[in-house]
């Protein structure tokens, strides 16, 4: 039974705790006030006051992983790089306290400061927390890529098997495959980017390669012939696109690669593609069955095979280039996982 000064002693520790609870609040609620500010700050490029904000919320909760992130972040835009590793280097270690985030910004930090060693096995310790990130394996490929490594393209291959709709591994392997006249892969992995990233600063790079790839290609066919591959699916797809190799006897151009794209997506879907599910070739059947096909060849080759010519057509099929157009801005294209055949 509680005695008189056990009540006593119950009710001064009850209000200590609910001070303390009503404190840490506080302190919770001005970190969370601070950091939304910081972030304000460093989006409009204040850097300065970022800093002074994102540090407040740091300071109060030094655990948090935002927190640490932001501030990491703030200070590698200032260029603060080693003050910066300071605070993320800690929950990038083999603790694996930190998210795939957090090993970007680290990744960032240490290419700043030109630690290359460093930075990869930064990425070999990301990846074994987080093997299936897309952002991880492109940034890992970067590295090796800036050594002139050709194993670089084991990594972006990686985001693209495991990560599909994230689209900077299909930019980079879409370049890497250009450079070395590997064609089906570039002009596929190409217009799977483009569609991701339809209106993106690099998409008119990008067209430009798909469309030489296509010129090689069709170059190589004629040239070489049809030879079997132990890839199964490029087999196929070459296969079929050597049938429609009559059509390139003018050479290629917007309206014969139509004519050939075309003459592919029919054959692809008459002899049972269950095989191999692809979500280009669906994306493209469904352009041919709405009336978009046309138009859509025009928007991915037009402007680099002949700029004025594409303004003409435009001009003479507005209506529809203009439901192209809203096409492409309703329906994200999103790859589904599990339709990887490299």
């Amino acid at each position: 039974m509680f005695t008189k000064s056990d009540l006593k002693l119950w009710s001064i520790l009850s209000v200590i705790f609910l001070l303390i609870s009503i404190q840490t609040n506080l302190k919770a609620q001005d970190a969370v006030s601070f950091n939304k500010l910081g972030k304000k700050y460093l989006i409009d490029g204040d850097y300065s006051n970022a800093e002074s904000m994102l540090y407040s919320a740091y300071k109060l909760d030094t655990s948090n992983l935002t927190y640490i992130n932001d501030l990491s972040l703030c200070l590698y835009l200032e260029k603060e790089f080693e003050k910066a590793l300071q605070i993320i280097q800690p929950v990038t270690d083999s603790s694996g306290s930190g998210n795939d985030q957090s090993f970007q910004i680290a990744g960032s930090i240490y290419l700043g400061l030109r630690r290359y060693a460093a930075c990869e096995e930064l990425y070999k310790r990301g990846l074994s927390f987080f093997p299936d990130n897309g952002a991880l394996n492109n940034e890992m490929g970067e590295l090796l890529f800036m050594q002139n490594r050709s194993d670089c393209i084991q990594y972006w291959e990686k985001g693209i098997e495991k990560d599909p709709s994230y689209a900077k591994n299909y930019y980079n392997a879409t370049k890497f495959y250009g450079n070395r006249n590997e064609n089906l892969w570039s002009l596929i992995y190409g217009e799977i980017y483009v569609n991701i990233d339809p209106y993106g600063s690099k998409t008119a790079e990008i067209k430009d390669i798909i469309l030489k790839s296509y010129q090689n290609l069709f170059n190589d066919l004629l040239t070489n012939g049809f030879k079997k591959d132990k890839n199964n699916f490029f087999e196929k797809v070459i296969s079929i696109f050597f049938k429609q190799k009559t059509n390139t006897v003018n050479g290629l151009s917007v309206n014969s690669l139509t004519m050939i794209r075309t003459g592919f997506i029919l054959d692809w879907y008459d002899v049972k593609p269950e095989k191999y599910p692809f979500h280009l070739f669906e994306f493209q059947r469904q352009l041919l069955r709405d009336g978009l096909f046309e138009a859509y060849n025009q928007w991915l080759f037009g402007t680099t095979e002949n700029l004025s010519a594409f303004q003409s057509w435009t001009q003479l099929h507005n209506q529809e280039y203009t439901e192209l157009t809203k096409f492409l801005k309703s329906n994200l294209y999103k790859v589904p996982i599990g339709q990887y055949y490299q």
